[in-house]
């Protein structure tokens, strides 16, 4: 130890360095400065994450288990059992996450102009009852008309939570009549025909506004086909989805598997994103990798192709395979009674999770994109 010291002491005193180096960063601020950089964490999936390293050009995983606790294949994790600034990393990345969802807040409606003439006199002239509630109505002085607003459900004589429960038992699977029998439990009587209606009136809503917006996606796609029947005739669906959101951002439908050109189907990802991604994941079909380099090559610095996945490997396509799943399932259900499944004619939603859902096509013809 002495020697050692004398030793560094003669090399400043040759060298005419200063002895005080640079401040030692704990792990708590290398983790920050990890998290905050935004672009060295990769989430795989919920649980797992890939922390690109500060000093080297390698990546860590990191994964979280389902207790809780957190671990990491890096040497200061694996050798020393401590907290490293990878999982600290990680751990706020996930509370800023959380953070956000907390402080989104749908701010009500406030009247202030006829929907008529625009005009901003306006004075309260009674209440609208319905059988789910009443409803503020308003006089404009301008104009002498009357209006309420009830916005997504006017001239609608069921409450909301009707509404929608009934799309949601519908797009879960149950049939049109058993829809309108579970209805009748929360006391909304309505026949199966009043259900399908509403199915084509929201959907096709919900398709003018999907148009209107550029989705706020992350820099991670995943890209994956399925082999389904459509109107009696076997097709493959390749879909273009989001890592972090789910977000359905476009979909093709091919004949063939492997010598599919799905580059239109990149080309439409980029044009509603706005952008492209710096990470595709797929799986190792040629045709994918053709379109990959035709449309989001672009040098050393252009999109990432990960296309060597497993399903019990640390990079898989999981995601995709559960929104597969649940599209088979759809098509199981609606093809038990003999009923050829349309994908231009046939309303579909697919619930991913609790937070995003998409609809693959809706009833008036017409591709609709994911909400």
């Amino acid at each position: 130890m002495v020697t050692s010291l004398i030793f560094r002491l003669r090399y400043y005193i040759v060298t005419g360095e200063m002895c005080l180096a640079k401040p030692v960063l704990s792990r708590e601020e290398k983790g920050r400065l990890i998290a905050e950089s935004g672009s060295q964490i990769l989430a795989m999936d919920e649980r797992s994450f890939r922390v690109a390293s500060q000093s080297r050009d390698i990546c860590y995983d990191v994964i979280r288990r389902e207790n809780g606790s957190w671990i990491c294949n890096c040497f200061d994790h694996y050798y020393r059992q401590v907290r490293c600034k990878h999982i600290i990393a990680c751990q706020i990345r996930e509370q800023l996450r959380e953070k956000v969802r907390e402080n989104i807040v749908i701010r009500p409606v406030e009247i202030t102009a006829c929907i008529y003439c625009q005009c901003v006199e306006l004075k309260r002239f009674g209440i609208r009852h319905n059988k789910y509630g009443d409803i503020q109505r308003f006089l404009c002085v301008g104009c002498e008309r009357t209006f309420s607003v009830n916005i997504g459900f006017e001239r609608m004589k069921h409450s909301p939570q009707g509404v929608t429960t009934a799309m949601q038992l519908y797009f879960s699977g149950e049939s049109l009549r058993n829809t309108a029998r579970s209805l009748r439990l929360l006391g909304v009587q309505v026949s199966y025909k009043t259900v399908f209606m509403w199915i084509k009136k929201y959907t096709a809503l919900m398709q003018n506004y999907a148009n209107q917006i550029t989705p706020n996606v992350s820099d991670t796609w995943r890209a994956d086909e399925l082999f389904l029947k459509v109107k009696g005739n076997m097709k493959y669906l390749y879909a273009l989805m989001d890592d972090q959101t789910r977000y359905w951002i476009a979909q093709e439908v091919a004949d063939t598997k492997y010598t599919a050109d799905v580059r239109s189907l990149f080309q439409h990802g980029k044009q509603l994103a706005g952008k492209q991604p710096k990470t595709l994941i797929t799986d190792g079909a040629p045709n994918f990798h053709e379109a990959y380099k035709k449309e989001f090559w672009a040098g050393p610095a252009g999109t990432e192709h990960i296309r060597e996945v497993h399903i019990d490997g640390q990079v898989h396509n999981n995601k995709m395979e559960r929104f597969n799943g649940q599209l088979r399932d759809r098509e199981r259900y609606l093809t038990r009674g003999n009923v050829k499944l349309s994908v231009d004619r046939f309303p579909c939603e697919i619930p991913v999770d609790e937070s995003a859902t998409f609809l693959l096509q809706d009833t008036v013809g017409e591709t609709t994109r994911g909400l």
